[in-house]
């Protein structure tokens, strides 16, 4: 079906005048408007059909005529800038955050904004007061996740080619795992975080870490299309171009935060494809690294992001700091001897919007990339419901874990429309 095909194929549809971008925006349109998911909360109709039939014209850059989405959170031209708070509800944008500059000179249509939990403030579902609840395309009785929610359902519910999140504690990987999409946290700094902020005047955080901001798509591919459009610097190239030539590490399960057995099947099956097709695994955490350590070092790098920006001091910043600096280290010297590291997304699939049983261990899995920096795709893996697996690259080094993604869609499947 058209509205469930990547950003990289519609782009070249249009390019070569086979798919006129006019139509396909209409349509996407028309496609909004009768979707019971509540994932694309608000839309610029006149903007986005004039750009198009532009579009079916001229020729452009690597995203030419594409159709996409971005997350509430993002500023965008005239459209509101809510973060789900009634207060922003009117709160309309005169200028666009950086990563949507850089899409549109990509030559991407930013038709709306997606939906977020409010104040992004939850990272396992997607409502708020504004817009309302965001439900699973999968199983609307589920959370989508969050706080890019309305991003990763758009994607899965087929109404959005492309996506722009953000992800502080796995704001990107839980909704892309959850709805059975692609999801890229960025390593740190790779992508500018200008127009990314509540309505106000530019502001510049007092402290950017952990806060990414990062693409979600149907495929690995888009992933790649979209990081470059809008990284700095330019994306280093991948270690390996065949799946094969891959070194994986791998850890599937820990007592610190146990997976489901759904989810524990589907990775176990995935590992053993990749075995298969030549894969070297090895398995373990790496050295100098505790899984439960890490997970609680990374809540003190959360809560110090927000008493930064609070103008509130911590106690013992000195040794939390230590403590990432050794976990960054700690990996480096594992990534000299496997190219990325699996481990699951999050241990459940997506649950039901009034269960919150076990919400907050939802992050155990997200600080093992989150702590110490390190670029981690959430990948579909299969499963009934969407199985996440996250794939963890070296720091700076996230086309290596895009490309695996990529290659691994091979051999265990990629994106799946839901009730295909």
């Amino acid at each position: 079906m058209t509205f469930f095909r990547t950003a990289t194929e519609v782009a070249a549809d249009i390019r070569r005048g086979t798919l006129s971008a006019r139509e396909l925006t209409e349509q996407l349109f028309a496609r909004i408007d009768a979707s019971e998911v509540n994932a694309v909360v608000a839309t610029r109709r006149d903007f986005a059909l004039e750009a198009a039939s532009k579009a079916d014209t001229t020729s452009g850059g690597p995203l030419h005529g594409v159709p996409m989405t971005v997350k509430d959170a993002f500023a965008v031209t005239g459209l509101p800038t809510t973060w789900g708070e009634p207060a922003f509800a009117d709160a309309v944008a005169d200028r666009d955050a950086a990563v949507v500059e850089r899409l549109q000179d990509a030559g991407a249509i930013v038709v709306g904004k997606s939906n977020v939990h409010h104040m992004l403030a939850d990272f396992g579902q997607t409502a708020n007061p504004v817009y309302g609840r965001t439900v699973n395309p999968w199983d609307h009785a589920r959370t989508p996740g969050g706080s890019s929610g309305g991003a990763a359902a758009a994607l899965a519910a087929g109404l959005s080619f492309l996506e722009y999140g953000s992800d502080l504690a796995g704001s990107i990987r839980i909704p892309a795992a959850y709805c059975g999409v692609y999801g890229l946290k960025p390593t740190p700094g790779t992508v500018p975080l200008r127009g990314f902020q509540p309505p106000g005047p530019p502001a510049e955080l007092v402290r950017e870490f952990p806060s990414t901001v990062g693409p979600l798509a149907r495929s690995a591919a888009d992933l790649r299309l979209a990081l470059r459009a809008t990284c700095d610097p330019a994306l280093a190239p991948s270690r390996r171009s065949r799946l094969a030539e891959f070194r994986v590490g791998v850890v599937l399960d820990d007592p610190g935060c146990p997976v489901t057995d759904e989810v524990g099947k589907v990775l176990s099956d995935a590992v053993d494809a990749f075995a298969r097709a030549g894969v070297r695994i090895r398995e373990g955490w790496p050295d100098g690294v505790d899984p439960a350590d890490q997970a609680e070092a990374f809540g003190f790098q959360v809560e110090l992001f927000f008493a930064a920006q609070e103008g509130r001091e911590l106690a013992g910043v000195a040794e939390q700091e230590r403590r990432r600096a050794e976990s960054g280290a700690a990996w480096a010297r594992h990534f000299r001897d496997v190219d990325v590291f699996l481990c699951p997304t999050v241990f459940t699939t997506a649950f039901r919007h009034e269960d919150r049983h076990r919400y907050d261990d939802q992050v155990f899995w997200i600080a093992q990339a989150s702590l110490p920096g390190l670029p981690a795709v959430s990948a579909p893996a299969g499963g009934a419901l969407p199985v996440g697996l996250q794939v963890i690259g070296p720091a700076h080094e996230d086309d290596t874990a895009i490309t695996f993604a990529e290659l691994a869609a091979d051999v265990v499947g990629g994106f799946t429309a839901p009730g295909e």
